[in-house]
């Protein structure tokens, strides 16, 4: 047990060194867009109202995003696993359909890069816990490094972003979809068809949460595979922040992410192929929306600058 501890918490901290990079862009970003302009800047007189609205609007944006994602993580649970039979049904239905495209378009290779791979505890842990934490952890970070470093293209990007994810919701709702790893499990939310033979890694070798838990069966919605949101996320993580870095090593870094994000969604068995491809296309039909609709938001959706006036700058 006390192998096993140290061998998850080794690949936890492998992990965490590679998206804490991945997130933290600071340094190594162009300076703040070149179109920001000294003329804007605060006066002794208004320095402290300039200040406290931009303490105030820094609150209004965690708010934003916050609500937004409390409202998606309701509506995509609203369709979750947790309805029956029906849905069940369905995801199992959906699921035996797409293995049949891919079986037909010869992309039905989700089980052999398991299998490559599938004894190795530790690296499977490792990539466990990059699925369940770089998701989120990156995309924040990206968020953080637009809005704090490029607040002219945060807001852009911010809606992208949002489109991206409202455009998973429809896919959620309306076509549930059975994971690969639920195929052969005879829980509550399998299909308990022995024919397939993929592993849940989140149950074995394991890593610090799985979707078994009671408290991920009530938050959680295990039908939500198509699109891949983990794809989609990581491909808006390169198009919003890849203008601004600076460094070949973190342009590099960020350029893999997606490349990495696949694997890890392979190799876990939490989507198809085709999941991926429906992440991409998220992005692709979202971007050109996000784009249109950011330049009409209202003054109180639109981010301002941190620090000096900043004058309007490309997407």
């Amino acid at each position: 047990m006390a192998t096993e501890s140290v061998r998850l918490t080794s690949s936890a901290s492998s992990m965490s060194d590679y998206c804490n990079a991945m997130a933290s862009g600071a340094a190594d970003v162009d300076a703040p867009d070149d179109t920001e302009s000294q003329e804007g800047s605060p006066t002794a007189s208004e320095g402290p109202l300039r200040s406290l609205s931009g303490r105030l609007h820094w609150w209004s944006e965690i708010l934003i995003v916050l609500g937004f994602y409390g409202v998606y993580t309701m509506i995509r649970n609203l369709f979750g696993s947790e309805l029956g039979a029906s849905v069940k049904q369905a995801a199992i239905d959906n699921a035996y359909d797409m293995i049949a495209l891919e079986r037909a378009v010869h992309l039905f290779g989700e089980k052999g890069i398991q299998d490559l791979f599938i004894e190795w505890d530790l690296f499977i842990q490792f990539w466990n816990i990059f699925y369940g934490f770089c998701h989120f952890a990156v995309t924040i970070g990206v968020m953080l490094l637009l809005y704090l470093r490029h607040p002219q293209r945060y807001g852009v990007q911010r809606t992208v972003l949002a489109f991206t994810t409202g455009l998973a919701l429809i896919g959620f709702a309306f076509y549930p979809l059975m994971p690969p790893r639920l195929l052969n499990d005879c829980g509550p939310f399998g299909a308990c068809d022995l024919k397939y033979s993929y592993v849940d890694t989140l149950v074995d070798p394991g890593g610090f949460w799985s979707f078994n838990s009671s408290a991920m069966m009530d938050i959680s919605n295990q039908y939500a595979a198509m699109p891949s949101l983990h794809i989609a996320w990581a491909i808006w993580c390169v198009v919003a922040a890849l203008p601004v870095l600076r460094r070949r090593w973190m342009r590099l870094a960020l350029l893999s992410y997606p490349w990495l994000t696949l694997f890890a969604v392979m190799v876990t068995a939490n989507h198809y192929w085709i999941d991926a491809v429906g992440g991409l296309l998220a992005v692709v039909i979202a971007y050109p929306l996000g784009v249109l609709l950011a330049r009409r938001l209202p003054p109180w959706l639109a981010p301002r600058p941190v620090g000096p006036t900043a004058s309007p700058a490309r997407p």
